[in-house]
């Protein structure tokens, strides 16, 4: 089990007349190289939730285990904690500082105590790894497209060699082609290493396209959690607290309702132009 929660607690301002309770008696488990989908309405906990993951925010009470251990020994290492379970924030070339962007993702690595020789070989894998050309690397991360940046800025993380990979809005600001590519990358990155992934999003596109478990926050507490097409089946109840499914949910109901036999357990676009398709063939037929 790579992460569990144990009935943990997070109060912003505590003792005073301005404490709001961000987290509220969360337990959860984050089972190894499990692709997370974490979703919520503004101000649902869902940040904050994934800051205690690597330790920057620390729970006012309750535990947190990461493979077996508990964060909060006194003699517990958070440097390694932060080593295994990488966090890239919203907007993340904000994270980027270096004068190029080879010199960026090095800084991981060396920031571990690896040596210079090291670091490098393990910054051209990770650049690799996340589908940067070559020809970017010298240049300085400030000259890059915002796609580019999310990927110099992931490769960072990588460059870490982390065990969990936390992205919080990741392709935030960026156009659908741009989404897609980051997304597809991460994605591959999951299918191929078996790396545990925590994506925080607020498009639910993203999230039935590419998870494989979703997660949703309300109000400082876990509301749902389950698989994509049991959380969407739940649209109604989505609704209710600010958030909705993703455009074909709404669009297969409406063909059911004019008499099309299709599938509503259809969360991606693919398996919603799949049953279309189907419905449209047997419509055919009669």
């Amino acid at each position: 089990m790579a992460i569990i929660f144990d009935h943990v607690n997070h109060v912003y301002g505590g003792d005073t007349p301005l404490a709001v309770k961000a987290l509220d008696d969360i337990c959860l488990q984050i089972q190894d190289g499990q692709f997370v989908g974490i979703i919520g309405h503004t101000g649902s906990g869902k940040s904050t939730l994934v800051q205690h993951m690597n330790g920057l925010l620390k729970a006012t009470s309750g535990h947190i285990y990461f493979n077996g251990e508990d964060i909060y020994d006194r003699d517990y290492s958070l440097k390694k904690l932060r080593s295994k379970v990488g966090l890239v924030f919203q907007y993340p070339e904000h994270q980027l500082f270096e004068v190029d962007v080879f010199s960026d993702v090095c800084f991981g690595p060396q920031n571990l105590g690896y040596d210079k020789k090291e670091a490098e070989l393990k910054a051209f894998e990770a650049l690799r790894k996340v589908g940067l050309p070559s020809e970017l690397y010298y240049q300085s991360p400030f000259e890059l497209s915002g796609g580019q940046k999310r990927r110099a800025a992931i490769a960072g993380v990588l460059a870490m060699e982390p065990e969990v990979l936390i992205l919080d809005e990741p392709t935030a600001g960026l156009d659908p082609r741009g989404r897609a590519e980051i997304l597809d990358q991460i994605k591959g990155l999951q299918t191929d290493t078996g790396m545990t992934i925590l994506l925080v999003s607020h498009s639910m596109e993203d999230v039935a396209e590419y998870v494989d478990r979703i997660v949703v926050m309300n109000k400082g507490r876990i509301l749902y959690d389950d698989c994509p097409k049991e959380i969407f089946a739940r649209y109604r109840e989505l609704e209710e607290i600010g958030l909705a499914a993703p455009q074909v949910t709404y669009i297969l109901h409406e063909l059911q309702n004019r008499g099309f036999q299709v599938d509503m357990n259809a969360t991606t676009i693919e398996e919603a132009a799949e049953t279309v398709a189907d419905a449209v063939r047997m419509r055919k037929k009669r």
